[in-house]
């Protein structure tokens, strides 16, 4: 995913009584620094309403040989209209060759919704 390709408006049906008014993006780094630092440039830049950072264990196949590693999972909640931004803020500062950048839509209680919305700034 890139900021030229951006990905299209989330579709508008609901789950029982949340709509579907945001989107989780999600990386990963190496290291809780490289972490922090994107989540403070993501909100600095208010491309997301929020950030959240966990600890995982990665399992991946890199150059031909199984890895695994710990790293440390971004969980970006944005909107539709944010997006590309978002993406495109990541490639660019992200510290490795190949990041993962993906999203899904987000079925979001209403009060949360306008408020995540509230935090994005618009494009």
């Amino acid at each position: 995913m890139s900021a030229a390709n951006p990905v299209s408006a989330p579709p508008t049906a609901a789950v029982g009584h949340l709509p579907v008014a945001l989107w989780l993006l999600t990386t990963t780094v190496a290291n809780r620094d490289d972490a922090r630092r994107l989540a403070g440039l993501v909100l600095q830049q208010a491309l997301a309403a929020c950030v959240q950072i966990q600890q995982i264990e990665s399992h991946y196949r890199w150059d031909g040989a199984l890895q695994h590693e710990a790293e440390w999972r971004l969980d970006c909640k944005t909107t539709a209209a944010a997006l590309p931004a978002l993406c495109g803020l990541l490639q660019h500062e992200h510290p490795y060759q190949v990041p993962q950048l993906t999203a899904q839509p987000l079925h979001a209680s209403a009060a949360y919704g306008a408020w995540a919305q509230e935090q994005v700034a618009q494009p």
